[in-house]
């Protein structure tokens, strides 16, 4: 096996300081942001997804500034416009259906419930909890359950607060994300300026690595959603054939992209339309099936594949990475536990000299 081929620009990691240490300096820098992240998760998302969202954005900034002589500040305007241009076209054709599929699934709950258990399992009585029950009852007892579990220990209080509050992040993420794309390049140099002046020489080798390679990662996010929402107008729209088809598939691909929360809110918009539409239980079966083929498809299949491809590492690793990512930092944890990962990476291919491939 022959041996790699050092890089004649790669810088010294210090004074004869040898690997191992710096091993050891990189693995303890990394537990020390792993702890900080932890601590301030509270407020980590909006940061998140303005930072990834600028990170991605920055290229369009660059090009307008140098290629097309535009002053910065009119290229991070015109990015940032755009930007709330498709966000608010893609809400005002999303928001209202959404809004009409919610409001009339809540005003004939009851009866949604009942013509279901109709159709499942006929006109006779059920034998629920030793007696024979009525569909009508059990809808009724359906209904009456989940009024007392939202009336309990303050739950309504609890949505309400969670409404806010996401209102309050939604308007602070485009605020961020302002702020990245104008000062992106100054908090990229004090990130830098952090770093002792002995060691800055080996962060600035990183920097363009570790920048390709992160690209690479979200363009596979990209593939993974232009993927879903092709997939999703198949399921929805060509199969199920339900309403407003076309905008579920868009937001259920654009939701791709907040793991976790993002599937569960597509899916409960998907459930929703199906729920107010069905015409038989075989349509509620028919879009469980399909909900369940999209995700296995996407988590365990396409995602893992082509994120790992993107990123040159194993699929197994990026599972892990989504699963540890959440159960540490949960939502932020998910959307930061690959790119953290290719840090590292890329850090240690660096400090050894020694590409992983």
């Amino acid at each position: 096996m022959t041996a790699p081929v050092a890089d004649p620009n790669r810088p010294r990691i210090g004074r004869s300081e040898p690997v191992d240490k710096a091993f050891v300096m990189v693995l303890t820098a990394s537990i020390a942001v792993l702890v900080f992240l932890y601590l301030i998760n509270v407020i980590l998302f909006p940061f998140v997804v303005s930072a990834i969202v600028a990170f991605i954005c920055m290229p369009v900034v660059q090009w307008l500034n140098l290629s097309m002589r535009m002053p910065r500040m009119l290229a991070v305007t015109i990015v940032f416009v755009v930007l709330a241009a498709v966000v608010g076209v893609i809400g005002f054709l999303a928001v209202p259906p959404f809004l009409n599929e919610t409001t009339q699934l809540i005003a004939n709950f009851q009866n949604v419930l009942e013509t279901l258990m109709t159709r499942l399992f006929g006109t006779a009585p059920i034998q629920f909890l030793g007696r024979p029950t009525p569909p009508a009852e059990l809808a009724d007892m359906a209904v009456n359950g989940v009024r007392t579990f939202l009336e309990q220990n303050g739950r309504l209080l609890l949505i309400a607060t969670a409404g806010i509050t996401g209102f309050f992040v939604f308007f602070l993420a485009w605020v961020l994300l302002f702020y990245f794309l104008a000062d992106g390049p100054r908090i990229t140099r004090g990130l830098i300026w952090v770093v002792p002046p002995s060691r800055r020489p080996v962060v600035q080798y990183i920097m363009p690595m570790l920048t390709h390679m992160l690209r690479r990662y979200f363009a596979g996010v990209a593939v993974v959603v232009f993927y879903t929402s092709v997939a999703a107008y198949f399921g929805l729209g060509l199969f199920l054939h339900l309403d407003h088809a076309v905008i579920l598939a868009i937001l259920t691909g654009i939701l791709e992209t907040i793991p976790m929360v993002g599937p569960a809110a597509s899916a409960i918009m998907g459930g929703l339309a199906a729920m107010n539409h069905a015409t038989s239980f075989g349509n509620i079966l028919a879009f469980c099936a399909y909900l369940v083929v999209l995700r296995i498809s996407i988590d365990q299949v396409l995602g893992p594949i082509v994120l790992g491809k993107a990123a040159r590492i194993s699929p197994v690793l990026v599972i892990f990475c989504f699963l540890s990512g959440g159960v540490l930092f949960g939502i932020s944890g998910v959307i930061l536990a690959v790119p953290f990962a290719l840090s590292i990476k890329v850090i240690l291919e660096a400090v050894y000299g020694d590409p992983l491939g």
